[in-house]
């Protein structure tokens, strides 16, 4: 497997596509909870398709990463995602954040600035910030991310059963998804251990962004589902696009993992904002 080493001795696994002859610019791939890397299977293909460097990594705990008992703080990831971009000596990097990736993606910019960033991207995305408080009255109540720390606790794979169906948008008489892409979502979630499955759902509810939000100082385009209720529009989309000043805010008729249910309308929209 491809790793590289971060600072406090985690293993990141990565995917890196640099197709022979490729000249567009590098992207990096910072995947959603509680997947890996390969929720990016049909954009990676795409993107490498048509000429770029495409990565895509295993957040710490997930995935073919190693399961450390620490580190799933904002903070730490961002800081991971830092380390895999020098390990590989990338510039003009093109960061595409899904759901708790988009945060990875503020976080980053906002402690290292934009120097080695030339875009940003963030689809169904955490950001600005997820729960609701007196300052953030749009949020989401603090009763939901208890619940979804009782059921992972209680029963990791029943929870993931009922979540799923939501997460893709999958009703009784609109399937968006198959019951095989359900099946491998799932495979793909238990995969994580445990404990990162939940600190992670404890980090990406609780953690601000709005401080970081300055830092979108590049080209910046969000993507984000209207029929999304695992993170609501009215709670992180629309109010980043209004935060992060000449970012292009494209509004799909989806739920939350837009990116298999709409993938080749994401592909193409991606395509197009690294192409300007």
């Amino acid at each position: 497997m491809t790793t590289f080493t971060t600072a406090d001795g985690t293993e990141i696994y990565f995917n890196d596509w640099h197709p022979a002859g490729a000249s567009g610019a590098a992207i990096v791939l910072i995947h959603g909870w509680p997947l890996d890397a390969d929720m990016w299977s049909a954009q990676a293909l795409a993107l490498a398709a048509a000429g770029h460097r495409v990565v895509a990594y295993d957040r710490r705990g997930f995935g073919r990463s190693s399961q450390p008992w620490s580190g799933y703080d904002y903070d730490t990831m961002s800081d991971d995602l830092a380390g895999l971009i020098d390990h590989l000596g990338l510039t003009e990097v093109v960061l595409v954040g899904f759901s708790m990736g988009g945060g990875e993606v503020a976080r980053y910019l906002g402690r290292r600035g934009g120097a080695k960033v030339s875009k940003a991207v963030l689809i169904s995305a955490v950001t600005p910030f997820l729960l609701k408080t007196d300052t953030n009255p749009t949020g989401v109540d603090q009763s939901v991310f208890d619940g979804m720390i009782a059921g992972l606790t209680a029963d990791r794979a029943h929870f993931f059963a009922d979540f799923f169906p939501a997460f893709y948008g999958n009703t009784m008489l609109h399937k968006r998804v198959s019951s095989e892409v359900l099946a491998w979502t799932q495979q793909m979630a238990m995969l994580a251990s445990l404990r990162a499955t939940i600190e992670c759902a404890k980090a990406f509810a609780a953690t601000d962004f709005r401080p970081d939000m300055a830092a979108f100082t590049m080209p910046t385009l969000i993507i984000h589902g209207t029929a999304d209720t695992t993170v609501p529009i009215d709670s992180s989309g629309r109010v980043a696009a209004r935060m992060i000043a000449g970012s292009k805010l494209i509004e799909y008729d989806e739920a939350h993992a837009l990116t298999t249910s709409a993938a080749d309308r994401v592909n193409s929209d991606l395509l197009a904002f690294i192409a300007v």
